[in-house]
């Protein structure tokens, strides 16, 4: 394995191509069609371009592709159709957030197109440094997706089926981002009632670690708040399909569209000076409809 693919260089795939060529890999992507921000985040980080998704299959060993969950199914279109026009030999790991028949129904896309597939999760913050983020794996190829291992990543093969590995994460996502739209819903709803204070007071009392959670999580959510609303749709189409309600997840995806509306969803990772929490309620609050 000498060079790796990444679809797309954003908040999470330029720091996973950052840590690959640090430990020795060449890392490409095709960025015709990304903003000038993930343009921006791949010269950072090393990651060279490469003009066509032809010339991005026929370059790399491996593409990782790391977007939100509704790009994921035309993404895996658009390395198809290259495989088809080049006969490359490729192996094509999704590694987005989405629902274990999402991901089935996309390794069907690149297999008939003749490459090889693995899915694949992220769990965790990108992966700047040793131990804090695992790409779970399944199906037959998974084996080779672990050769990473050797270059940065962490990757646990779990099985050799595909939808395993998508599986963990919507579980997993499920409980931590699913518990911050919990989180946001309540305290905007203290703060619109006036008794955040009081309530804070409560917590610190009877729920002092989840209080500290929040005010050192909550803050920061926003920027990504517009992507999760998408993820929480693919863990309620996760829980359906096994026979469970979605509608829980259903509605943390609304309390993201919620936040994604406001201002505050319109700052980056980047930005300085996030908000405090009770800075972020009080702009919140401000956007609810009148009572």
């Amino acid at each position: 394995m000498k060079t790796v693919g990444i679809l797309s260089p954003g908040d999470m795939g330029h720091t996973v191509g950052e840590r690959l060529k640090s430990n020795g890999l060449r890392v490409v992507a095709h960025l015709a069609d990304r903003s000038e921000r993930t343009r921006g985040l791949a010269a950072k980080a090393g990651i060279e371009e490469v003009d066509s998704y032809d010339a991005l299959v026929e370059e790399a060993d491996i593409v990782l592709c790391i977007l939100v969950p509704a790009e994921a199914g035309a993404a895996a279109q658009k390395v198809a159709d290259a495989l088809g026009r080049t006969g490359a030999d490729l192996l094509y790991a999704d590694c987005n957030a989405i629902a274990p028949q999402t991901t089935i129904e996309i390794g069907e896309t690149i297999t008939e197109a003749g490459g090889r597939f693995v899915d694949a999760s992220i769990i965790g913050p990108p992966p700047r440094g040793e131990g804090a983020t695992r790409f779970y794996a399944s199906g037959k190829h998974a084996n080779k997706l672990a050769n990473l291992n050797d270059y940065g990543l962490d990757v646990p093969v779990i099985s050799d089926w595909i939808g395993d590995a998508s599986a963990i994460k919507m579980c997993y996502a499920g409980l931590t981002k699913g518990l911050t739209a919990l989180c946001v819903e309540l305290l905007v709803a203290a703060e619109a009632l006036g008794v955040r204070e009081a309530l804070f007071a409560e917590y610190n009392l009877s729920q002092a670690a989840m209080l500290k959670r929040m005010e050192g999580g909550l803050p920061g959510m926003p920027p990504k708040s517009r992507r999760w609303v998408g993820e929480m749709e693919e863990i309620s189409a996760t829980m359906a399909g096994v026979g469970m309600t979605g509608k829980f997840h259903d509605g943390a995806a609304d309390i993201y569209r919620f936040v994604g509306d406001s201002t505050l969803a319109d700052r980056t990772p980047e930005d300085p000076d996030a908000p405090t929490l009770e800075e972020m309620l009080e702009l919140l609050v401000g956007t609810l409809p009148a009572r």
